[in-house]
């Protein structure tokens, strides 16, 4: 599975529902996390992993094509580590 469109009709199969009430589950769930990370909390899905919000600083970066030095202002920046689980079953 690749894609959201493909996870959507995974979801529809497995779960006996409409491609249409798939791709609101999926919505609405990917929603609340952007809601949540938006606030800066943390999201943990037990066995999958955690989401949460960094702050990244200024950051002296070299941009490539031209050589030019640049500095990437500070930021906030949405991570994810997975979980003990998703990283034993990766493995």
């Amino acid at each position: 599975m690749a894609t959201k469109n493909q996870l959507i009709e995974v979801l529809a199969r497995k779960a006996h529902l409409t491609k249409r009430g798939a791709r609101e589950s999926v919505e609405n769930f990917l929603d609340e996390i952007k809601k949540a990370l938006s606030k800066g909390e943390k999201v943990v899905l037990s066995g999958f992993g955690t989401f949460k919000v960094v702050n990244v600083k200024d950051k002296p970066v070299l941009v490539p094509g031209t050589k030019e030095r640049r500095v990437v202002k500070a930021h906030r920046a949405a991570r994810f580590t997975a979980g003990k689980t998703l990283k034993k079953l990766v493995k």
